[in-house]
């Protein structure tokens, strides 16, 4: 989880991430190029996920890939894996730039089928391909929220909960000896309009700050 921003310094929410893994094809020219696109944490994750593609497809000529991770997107490699070279890695990772996405591993094996190509159909056909497949599986987009800590009494635990619960995402609920405790997320900075909302209506509890973090953002009405 993220830290704290400084004190009125902007926000800006991360980039999406894949709403799930999937893999395609698409022939050209005899040519196949399967496309196994996946969302990966970090660099471990999308190696592991190139090395099972050259294990799952040992006969093909090449394999492809372009990356791109970092909540900005910052990390980002491709290789045209002997593909002439800017013809395969480079439309790939322009692909996924252009959806926009982060923590996602691109691979387009080849199988190659007898007729050339050319530069322009390479690049057209390996672009095309991650073009294809983001489009069918889809993104999910986030956003930044501060994780509260909000305790009370045991006598008001129940009515608290009830309260958050009708307005609010609610990650974990204890009780113990010492009261009722709960962690939910609220918009950045946004613990004195929750403070606001339970003293309206007239419940007594603490509200602290635990941290900053990422969450998928609620879809649009």
């Amino acid at each position: 989880m993220a830290a704290p921003a400084a004190p009125g310094a902007p926000v800006r929410d991360p980039l999406p991430v894949l709403a799930r893994g999937v893999r395609t094809e698409l022939v050209v020219e005899r040519s196949r190029f399967v496309t196994t696109l996946e969302p990966v944490e970090d660099v471990a994750g999308l190696d592991d996920v190139v090395a099972r593609v050259r294990r799952e497809f040992p006969d093909a000529r090449h394999h492809c890939t372009a990356s791109v991770l970092g909540e900005d997107g910052e990390l980002h490699r491709s290789s045209d894996d002997g593909e002439p070279a800017g013809t395969a890695g480079a439309p790939m990772l322009a692909a996924l730039h252009g959806a926009g996405v982060t923590g996602v591993v691109a691979v387009v094996t080849r199988y190659f089928g007898g007729v050339l190509l050319g530069t322009g159909g390479l690049v057209r056909a390996y672009g095309g391909s991650v073009t294809a497949a983001l489009a069918e599986a889809g993104v999910v987009q986030r956003r930044r929220v501060d994780l509260v800590e909000v305790r009370a009494g045991l006598a008001d635990g129940g009515r608290v909960e009830a309260e958050l619960r009708r307005t609010h995402v609610v990650e974990d609920v204890t009780w113990g000896a010492d009261g009722w405790r709960a962690v939910l997320t609220v918009a950045v900075d946004g613990q004195g309009a929750l403070r606001a909302e339970l003293a309206a209506a007239g419940l007594e509890a603490s509200v602290a700050l635990l941290t900053r973090a990422v969450r998928p953002a609620p879809p649009l009405r």
